[in-house]
């Protein structure tokens, strides 16, 4: 999936292979939202946010809550915890006030970060894969490179 800023310099997606789903600007939700896809939220919302898809958060969202995807992009506010299994893109003028642990991390000038960071790379996901992969094949649970 590839990302771009719009016109408005804001996230924004060119995919349409995913579901997409959108709360708007001005919307306001309270609750758990789990989902498949792709998101984005420019709306306030205090509660949980879990999906295995992309979570884009607008300039003008607001989420209290935590925050767990496969990426997040997001240059809108987040009080909370951010996890994401592939990546995760701060863009200004993004907030993040919480923890964030992610393989990949990347924070462009102008965001503001509260909060640990948990950002070791795709280096170590390949070598577990690896790991995995071999000890599934009934060979060395041990894999290159690593000692």
């Amino acid at each position: 999936m590839w990302l771009r800023r719009d016109k408005k310099n804001s996230p924004s997606t060119l995919s349409s292979k995913e579901p997409f789903t959108f709360l708007g600007k001005g919307a306001k939700f309270k609750g758990v939202i789990s989902f498949d896809g792709e998101i984005r939220i420019d709306a306030k919302l205090e509660g949980e946010i879990h999906t295995k898809g992309t979570l884009v958060v607008g300039d003008h969202a607001v989420i209290e809550g935590d925050v767990s995807a496969g990426t997040v992009v997001s240059s809108g506010k987040i009080n909370g915890n951010v996890t994401a299994a592939d990546k995760v893109r701060l863009l200004a003028p993004g907030v993040v006030v919480g923890n964030i642990r992610t393989p990949i991390l990347s924070v462009e000038e102008g965001v503001r970060f509260s909060g640990n960071c948990e950002a070791e790379g795709m280096g170590e996901l390949r070598t577990l894969e690896a790991a995995r992969e071999a000890a599934a094949q009934g060979g060395p649970t041990r894999a290159r490179g690593v000692s």
